[in-house]
């Protein structure tokens, strides 16, 4: 679809603008924290599944599935199951390509809603540790072949979990492709928000974003997607696959 080049223009002066704007950005990071303990993101299902995701990184995932036409969505952590849905929902529009969830405990309950929702046909689940040698395999020959994959990651939040995934799923992606870590924003929350979880500050998707990118040039934070967004729970964690 070809957008108006003035409004284009318009766009990006504004992401710029936005990317500039400090006191925009710390009161976004103020709504961030006080929406995080209200457990804001609860309130929003997909096709009648909870989908437990800020509207605005759906919002920026549809663009990008829209833009990058993916034959295969991997997403780590099913939860409810609405981002599979959405995930799906998205490559019907397309007209082509199949979401693969991995989660190390599919709850019964969540495995029958999934299943029996019309867009199950083109889900496949697959329960265990999406950064046992196992799964990276299965994971690995459902990738094969496919001209363009895209990787979420929602899983265990930890450092090391996340880096692990990060480097077992990274080579699937082609150059203009995404791999999307989600809940960064974890590094920049007080270490008391986490009291009852092993993840906080410094033990956070972010922190093994900043490790990853460190060794690995291949990638680069989309930071026109922060600027855009705002209100996200996956600051820098829009990597965008930058070279072979």
């Amino acid at each position: 679809m070809n957008i108006d080049h003035e409004f284009e223009m318009e766009r990006q002066n504004i992401v710029l603008s936005l990317r500039n704007d400090r006191a925009l950005q710390c009161a976004s990071m103020d709504w961030n924290l006080r929406a995080w303990k209200k457990k804001y993101s609860y309130n929003f299902s997909w096709a009648g599944i909870p989908i437990i995701q800020l509207p605005q990184d759906v919002m920026a995932i549809q663009e990008i599935i829209w833009r990058v036409q993916p034959e295969l969505i991997i997403e780590t952590g099913i939860a409810r199951g609405g981002s599979l849905i959405f995930h799906a929902s998205m490559l019907e529009l397309l007209g082509r390509g199949s979401v693969l969830g991995i989660d190390i405990d599919i709850r019964a309950h969540n495995r029958r809603a999934i299943e029996a929702h019309r867009m199950a046909k083109n889900i496949r689940m697959i329960q265990g540790s999406s950064i046992s040698p196992d799964i990276i395999q299965q994971v690995h020959a459902a990738a094969q072949g496919k001209q363009s994959v895209l990787v979420i990651l929602d899983s265990n939040h930890t450092h090391a979990h996340v880096l692990a995934e990060m480097q077992a799923y990274a080579p699937l992606i082609k150059k203009g492709g995404y791999l999307i870590v989600l809940d960064t924003i974890i590094e920049d929350f007080p270490a008391g928000e986490f009291h009852d979880r092993p993840w906080r500050p410094g033990n956070s998707p972010k922190s093994a974003v900043i490790e990853f990118l460190r060794s690995n040039d291949h990638f680069a934070i989309d930071a026109d997607i922060d600027a855009r967004l705002q209100i996200s729970a996956a600051p820098n964690g829009y990597l965008k696959r930058v070279r072979d």
